[in-house]
């Protein structure tokens, strides 16, 4: 049995399923959704569908937790007899978060913290908070864990379709989409995130169907010869297209060792607006 005693943590942004944080005791570090009369604490106190209810008329904004609500789920987790944290953000080319745990984690006495920049959002981000849990119960050292969790970034991706360009642009989290050639034509982009964990568009179609068809051909393409993955479909208000979305996905990727399906976090939700529809994959091989 593994000796050493590691904890999980992932923010609220890499949308861990629910279920498996209870199952696994994954630690979350809720990021803020913010109106202008009060603060909400992301998927605690606000739900993604609250979110879309007050759009577009309100668009909150967000931010990441402060120093004190990172050190006290540090304090927690000492407490709880844990010596060693992985603790898994979101990409710190969208958010500042990846630096702000990496800081508290630097001057934290009596854990010993890896910080791990997944270079991806939502889902994408959550499978490797996800892998991270399946290494620990492997029984693998803290450090040999750290290692692979670094050297795997790049076997995550996720791939989304919005069903408009307006909250990227407005939170400021556009990253190198353009927003002006979706309106007039009715292109689709299909977004992901780049080497540096910035929003680009890896493709452009007409119209949602076909844009949704694109994201499944991607997903196989980024699968490729894998004979082991795992798959994930998460979605902002478009719950009946994100189960037909994870129908066709298992037909056509049947080796899938597990799937998750769920809701973005109300805080994305605020920059990507109601109909997000995205689809996660990691390569295990």
């Amino acid at each position: 049995m593994n000796k050493e005693k590691i904890a999980i943590l992932a923010d609220s942004g890499s949308d861990v399923p629910q279920d498996f944080s209870q199952a696994h005791h994954v630690y979350t570090l809720p990021l803020k959704v913010i109106y202008p009369d009060r603060e909400y604490t992301d998927k605690v106190d606000i739900s993604s569908q609250e979110v879309i209810d007050r759009m577009p008329g309100e668009i909150p904004k967000t931010s990441l937790p402060d120093g004190a609500s990172i050190v006290a789920v540090f304090d927690e987790i000492k407490a709880a007899g844990y010596e060693k944290v992985i603790a898994v953000t979101i990409s710190s080319g969208l958010s500042g978060t990846y630096n702000m745990v990496q800081m508290m984690a630097k001057d934290y006495e009596g854990l010993d913290i890896f910080v791990l920049d997944t270079k991806n959002i939502g889902i994408a981000s959550g499978l490797q908070a996800i892998r991270a849990v399946e290494l620990v119960e492997s029984g693998l050292d803290f450090e040999t864990i750290c290692q692979k969790l670094a050297a795997e970034v790049f076997q995550n991706k996720v791939f989304f379709n919005v069903a408009t360009l307006e909250y990227l642009q407005k939170g400021g989290r556009i990253g190198l989409v353009t927003a002006i050639f979706g309106t007039a034509l009715k292109l689709n982009p299909i977004i992901s995130c780049n080497e540096e964990g910035v929003y680009y568009t890896v493709a452009k179609s007409r119209g949602r169907k076909k844009s949704l068809a694109k994201s499944l051909e991607l997903v196989k393409d980024f699968a490729g010869k894998s004979q082991k993955y795992r798959l994930a479909v998460a979605h902002a208000g478009a719950k009946e297209e994100a189960q037909e979305m994870m129908k066709w996905l298992t037909a056509l990727l049947p080796n899938a060792v597990e799937q998750y399906f769920g809701e973005i976090s109300p805080a994305l939700v605020v920059h990507t607006g109601p109909g997000l529809l995205g689809v996660g994959v990691q390569v295990l091989d």
